[in-house]
């Protein structure tokens, strides 16, 4: 008999501090280690980095990692913020690729790249909701 339901989701709340996004980083590795979905860790790490530094860079305020096993050996990564613009990489029309020079823009093509889905939800005043699901046809490492 399990003692752990399959289906779980935990969200961390973060300030607007430069190790914030390394916290999280962290705290993913261990969630997905104690739920035995190590395999995932490093595009679910990516995915997260990437909205992470979007939500970290993009906005002045908190903002959260919410991390959710919809189905067994899957996994949604999602980061709120306070800010209710949703990038244009994010959406669904492709995205043009950022001249080689560039030191921005080439982030949130990677979450596309690498999630099997992705998608965005404007929460109006509370802010945005970009996510990320990987698992079975992800990209690994």
């Amino acid at each position: 008999m399990a003692t752990v339901s399959p289906y779980w989701n935990y969200t961390l709340h973060l300030p607007h501090d430069p190790r914030a996004p390394g916290i999280a980083r962290a705290t993913l590795r261990l969630i997905l280690a104690a739920h035995e979905m190590t395999e995932l860790t490093p595009t679910a790490e990516l995915v997260a980095a990437e909205l992470l530094a979007n939500a970290h860079c993009r906005t002045q305020g908190p903002y959260a990692l919410r991390l959710r096993a919809a189905e067994p050996g899957r996994l949604r990564v999602a980061v709120w913020d306070i800010d209710p613009h949703v990038p244009p990489g994010f959406s669904t029309a492709p995205a043009l690729p950022p001249p080689p020079d560039a030191e921005h823009g080439r982030g949130l093509p990677l979450v596309r790249a690498y999630a099997d889905t992705w998608g965005a939800s404007r929460l109006h005043e509370l802010g945005k909701l970009l996510w990320a699901e990987c698992g079975g046809g992800a990209v690994a490492w």
